[in-house]
């Protein structure tokens, strides 16, 4: 019977293209599942391998924290925008930092000409983190932020309010991104060579174990590798393989497995495949359960447990006709909710654009909102458990992501991978056959080689008024002029100190921003001690 239908649907006329590499089935029945165990392969929701969800109530108990990824501007206009947003019932804060915040130059940089501002908030000082979070309670809010060769900077800016605040640090609750193999791969926001910023990430990894028990000292993303143009497999291969540099690192360093690894969180993308993101984030939390028991001989179930943050795919969104935005995104966020996150961001649907403007920042939270209260899907744990198409995508996305994983162990690991660009090679190989697809016709985005409008119908955008760069740099004027430039100098030399030496960096960077030292000058006291890494043309 299986046969008979195949066979009538390989000659129908509509033929499927998949962005995974993987083979699309027209049926799918229990004949592929041979060897699949339910007991062992699925299990139920909070039981390892975490197949089903990590908690066993999941959203029965607590629906998924609902962030808007956002900051423009000043700190002033990015703290309106956040208080706006929690009083529409947004849930955790998301906050998106400029560039020359993220790779370690203050405002009045050179460099940051024509940047500040521009793609998140401008944040130079104590003083602008104080701003950032003005009446906002930081105990009782759980707050992200993406930063990754400034994360230890930012993160102590964000204690730094807290202790301000009265706060205790054991409540404070969120993620820094801290991630920083994935911006050698594909995203380019790095300052200091592979080896020293791994060294950061390891002092936040034993800090926070420390001092801030219910943070995420680390998100390891695969987000930025999807947008880059990998495959789905890839994304969930190399993200864990990155992860899995991390923990060895961590181990090296002295750290014991089960006193950090349940303070690792992961940051995956919802794309339009609307199956295979469902199965993809039930591959990856199965697949990295299994990867700390066996491989790194984890006890505690926290370790075990990969915990992940979503964002609907910025890439997938189009240009033209941006109204087919709040559709594409709808259906992402419903794959990651059926797929079991733990916080979402929803994009905008003019952020192919511009940066959202508050109106569709509004209705990117309504449509979680929407998911959440008003289709059911919430009220059963993994509804999708047991179908044939997503247990046999699960089963192959784990496979193919194995073997990816494998051969990068091969290679030497993740450090040496990179530096070799295998893993740049291989995502810009599949972001080259995708774009071939779209200008053969044969992967159809609407809008864009198909369906496409006789005449754009313009929408609103966000512009950011170049005045806010002057004001931000004549405000970090006025705060060196006036903070204790010895104390301001003496943190920083500590800070170079310890980076020329084995010492945490963590306590001399709180020091050094409580004294008023901006991020550029800690950035720069670090240059000094590890130096800068200059990429390998990759060919």
């Amino acid at each position: 019977m299986k046969e008979e239908t195949t066979k009538r649907a390989e000659a129908s006329e509509r033929k499927s293209a998949s962005t995974t590499g993987l083979p699309i089935e027209a049926v799918v029945g229990p004949d592929d599942l041979s060897g699949w165990d339910p007991e062992r392969d699925l299990g139920y929701p909070g039981q390892f391998p975490f197949t089903r969800g990590v908690y066993p109530t999941m959203y029965r108990g607590r629906l998924w924290t609902m962030r808007q990824y956002a900051g423009f501007g000043s700190a002033v206009e990015s703290n309106r925008r956040y208080r706006y947003l929690l009083e529409q019932g947004q849930t955790g804060l998301s906050v998106a930092f400029d560039l020359p915040t993220q790779i370690g130059m203050d405002s009045d940089h050179p460099l940051a000409l024509g940047e500040v501002g521009k793609v998140g908030v401008a944040i130079d000082s104590l003083e602008d983190m104080q701003t950032l979070f003005d009446g906002i309670p930081l105990e009782r809010i759980s707050t992200s932020m993406t930063i990754n060769s400034t994360a230890a900077i930012l993160l102590a800016l964000y204690v730094a309010v807290a202790r301000q605040q009265g706060a205790s640090l054991a409540r404070l609750s969120g993620t820094v991104q801290n991630d920083i193999l994935k911006e050698y791969i594909a995203r380019g926001t790095y300052i200091y060579p592979l080896r020293p910023a791994m060294r950061i990430v390891t002092d936040i990894l034993g800090w926070c174990r420390r001092e801030l028990p219910n943070w995420n000292a680390i998100s390891v993303s695969g987000y930025h590798i999807r947008e880059a143009g990998s495959t789905d497999v890839q994304e969930v291969a190399f993200t864990l393989a990155n992860g899995i540099a991390y923990v060895e690192a961590a181990v090296s360093a002295g750290l014991q497995v089960d006193e950090f690894a349940p303070q690792i969180s992961f940051f995956f993308n919802s794309h339009n495949e609307f199956l295979m993101q469902i199965a993809k984030f039930r591959a990856a939390r199965r697949l990295w359960a299994r990867t700390m028991r066996h491989r790194f001989s984890a006890r505690d179930p926290r370790s075990m447990m990969l915990r992940f943050h979503v964002q609907t795919a910025g890439s997938s969104l189009t240009a033209q006709q941006p109204e087919n935005n709040l559709v594409r995104v709808a259906l992402q966020c419903l794959a990651a909710v059926l797929g079991g996150c733990q916080s979402l961001h929803a994009n905008g649907l003019d952020e192919a654009l511009a940066l959202p403007t508050e109106r569709a920042a509004l209705l990117a939270l309504r449509t979680q909102q929407i998911i959440a209260q008003e289709t059911g899907v919430a009220n059963t744990m993994d509804p999708v458990a047991g179908s044939y198409a997503i247990e046999k995508l699960t089963n192959e996305i784990e496979s193919a992501a194995q073997a990816y994983i494998s051969k990068i162990d091969a290679l030497g690991g993740m450090l040496r991978a990179i530096e070799t660009g295998y893993v740049q090679m291989e995502i810009q190989k599949a972001a080259y056959e995708y774009q071939q697809a779209v200008e053969r016709g044969e992967q159809v985005v609407v809008g864009v080689n198909r369906f496409q409008a006789e005449e754009e119908q313009p929408i609103p955008t966000l512009r950011i008024d170049p005045e806010i760069e002057r004001s931000q740099v004549a405000r970090l004027n006025a705060l060196r002029a006036r903070r204790d430039a010895a104390k301001s100098r003496a943190a920083l030399e500590e800070v170079e100190r310890r980076a020329r030496g084995t010492e945490n960096l963590m306590p001399a960077i709180l020091a050094a921003v409580e004294a008023y030292a901006t991020v550029g000058e800690i950035s720069d006291a670090l240059r000094r001690a590890f130096g800068e890494y200059h990429e390998s043309v990759v060919i």
